[in-house]
């Protein structure tokens, strides 16, 4: 999720340089609508950025505020109508909004708004936000105020008229948003790696539960919310952020690193090889590596044409992708007895994969090593594993996992150990996933399809 605002700027452009930035974080649809001080238009379509933009598109959508989004579906189907940003006219304005996350009472709110065009609980949000300014004649940031209260989860939003950009952070600041600044033009993004392809300074995080207003004045802040307990998802720093991405004033790179170094200090093995799981389990098996004495080797070659399997709609696309994605080296494992790292097991089906895929390439003892604790409850806040019955550590022991996975050991860091590495205050996160301890009310009943009609 990317905006920008300035003057005599190409605001489309530098948010497609953004979302470039931000592919990792979903890979179904990108879109973007942009404001020329009169007119919003939008411009979404499935696939990737580079699939959906070109330079004729960029050329048609002319203007100096902009926000933009690709899609990690959570709530609703994969399909172009629940595509963002989602878009509501409003007389001579109109109103453009971009989500990141899950909300938690999407049913209720769907009983308050009433039938929506698409099936997600961001479509409901913009029409929420459309009506208190429809009927109250309120300003964006006025209209808001009123409205986000009634939002309950994880929402990360960038909101847009024909004049203003709001970046907004749920109270408990599940998912990340930063202010940058290039110049006289301000950008929000999902992360800091956004703003260092634009050559932007990062001005700050947003805190949780606060509100960032960008007019013709710059930016100001305001807190729509009541004081909420912090509870950034762990899994930005195991997964989802990119490496060269600042959380909590903290590079992630380096704490992936240190997670790899608490995980060899707690579960050594005597081995020939480090192997890591490319990309975002490399960190940690150089940690593991250094501090364990064992040799570093990139045993495992990945396809960087092919995208992030664990975000893949549907579990057979993640299961084909994996082989795709992924090729094991003979040369590297051969003959020896390798220490496979990654940064997490979810579902499990990727990871058989690729121990089968090792040892078929000649490793005589593989010994799993995850940088993360067991996940084993579903996460409500904007991950697709809303049941249960697929997480592989959901009902099984670490002994029942190894021997499902075929693989001689699995040790998995520790949450004492995981939280370490983070530098911060353990009870800044959630780690629901990792504990079933929820931060607030989950519906336990509903799924991601909740707003589909039946067939």
């Amino acid at each position: 999720m990317f905006g920008v605002r300035g003057n005599d700027v190409d605001a489309a452009r530098l948010t497609y340089f953004g979302l470039f930035a931000l592919q990792h974080r979903g890979q179904e649809s990108a879109g973007i609508a942009v404001s020329d001080g009169d007119n919003i238009t939008v411009y979404k379509d499935m696939g990737l950025v580079a699939q959906v933009f070109d330079e004729t598109v960029l050329a048609g959508l002319g203007g100096d505020l902009a926000i933009g989004h690709t899609r990690y579906s959570t709530t609703g189907s994969n399909r172009w109508e629940n595509s963002q940003p989602v878009f509501r006219h409003l007389g001579s304005n109109g109103i453009a909004l971009a989500h990141n996350g899950n909300l938690t009472n999407t049913a209720t709110l769907a009983a308050e708004v009433g039938p929506v065009a698409a099936t997600t609980d961001s479509e409901l949000m913009t029409e929420a936000i459309a009506d208190a300014m429809q009927s109250g004649e309120l300003s964006l940031d006025e209209a808001l105020t009123t409205v986000l209260p009634r939002f309950e989860g994880a929402f990360t939003l960038a909101v847009m008229d024909s004049t203003t950009l709001v970046g907004v952070r749920d109270p408990h600041g599940f998912r990340p948003l930063c202010l940058g600044n290039l110049g006289d033009t301000w950008v929000i993004a999902s992360e800091t790696a956004a703003l260092d392809i634009l050559g932007a300074d990062l001005v700050r995080e947003i805190e949780p539960g606060e509100m960032v207003i960008v007019d013709d004045h710059g930016p100001r802040f305001v807190n729509p919310f009541p004081k909420s307990k912090s509870s950034l998802c762990i899994f930005e720093f195991v997964y989802f952020a990119r490496p060269d991405s600042t959380l909590l004033g903290r590079n992630v790179h380096t704490k992936r690193q240190l997670m790899g170094r608490l995980l060899a200090e707690q579960a050594p093995v005597e081995a020939d090889v480090v192997v890591p799981v490319p990309e975002s389990g490399i960190p940690a098996a150089q940690g593991f590596a250094e501090v364990s004495g064992v040799p570093y080797s990139d045993g495992l070659v990945k396809n960087r044409y092919v995208g992030r399997t664990f975000i893949q709609p549907a579990q057979e696309m993640r299961d084909r992708g994996v082989r795709m994605k992924l090729n094991a080296m003979p040369s590297v494992i051969d003959g020896k007895r390798v220490v496979l790292v990654d940064d997490s097991i979810v579902r499990g089906s990727t990871t058989k994969q690729l121990v089968a895929m090792v040892r078929e390439a000649g490793a005589t003892e593989v010994h799993l090593r995850i940088s993360s604790p067991p996940y084993r409850w579903p996460c409500f806040y904007g991950m697709d594993t809303g049941d249960r019955s697929t997480l592989l550590a959901a009902d099984r022991s670490v002994d029942e996992i190894a021997s499902h996975l075929d693989v001689d050991s699995v040790v998995y860091l520790t949450l004492e150990n995981l939280t370490r590495a983070t530098r911060s205050d353990p009870d800044a996160f959630c780690t629901a996933c990792l504990t079933g301890a929820y931060p607030t009310e989950v519906p336990l009943a509903d799924s991601k399809f909740l707003l589909e009609q039946p067939s």
